[in-house]
């Protein structure tokens, strides 16, 4: 395994792991427990076809592309670190809905509605140019998951916070600034 892989298995590692660290100290949600068997599956997945995918015929042999990949890697999950941080105890599993919801428009919050999803489709998009493009099937399927979730998330909010969700979804897009 080259060092690159080496790198990119290891960022991912450390950023699931504190992902799951922090997830202990949360408010409860009314679907958490539910979710999180989905979540694991999903982080199994994930890991299972990075491995699937690193040793291929199709790995990725130009420096700049490796060097860009992994460049966007590092920048998105650390936009999604940002976001988590940011969110603190109000976090939750996705889809869930929250007992005391609060409205969070600051921070990453300010530039996307959604920049966890953001960041962990980054990343993927990231490891994909950095390892093997046969990867983006993986991005693309995730980012059908992670736009069904947004939306799901985004009715949640609509109701809990009619009015003032739709000024703030009048000026911040989605996934992807100024854009999406």
């Amino acid at each position: 395994m080259s060092a690159l892989h080496t790198a990119v298995i290891a960022l991912w590692i450390a950023f699931w792991l504190y992902w799951l660290i922090a997830a202990r100290d949360v408010k409860r949600g009314s679907r958490a427990r539910r979710a999180r068997p989905a979540s694991a599956a999903i982080i199994a997945l994930a890991l299972l076809l990075l491995r699937a995918l690193g040793a291929s015929a199709l790995s990725v042999r130009s420096p700049a592309l490796c060097a860009l990949g992994l460049a966007i890697l590092v920048a998105s999950l650390a936009f999604a670190v940002w976001a988590r941080v940011y969110l603190g105890r109000n976090w939750g599993m996705p889809m869930t809905a929250k007992r005391e919801p609060e409205l969070v428009m600051t921070g990453p919050y300010r530039l996307v509605r959604h920049p966890i999803y953001a960041g962990l489709l980054g990343g993927m998009l990231g490891t994909a140019l950095a390892t093997n493009p046969l990867a983006l099937i993986a991005v693309a399927l995730m980012g059908g998951y992670l736009l069904h979730c947004a939306r799901v998330e985004e009715e949640l909010m609509r109701s809990a916070f009619p009015a003032q969700y739709e000024r703030y979804c009048e000026r911040t897009k989605l996934l992807v600034p100024f854009l999406l």
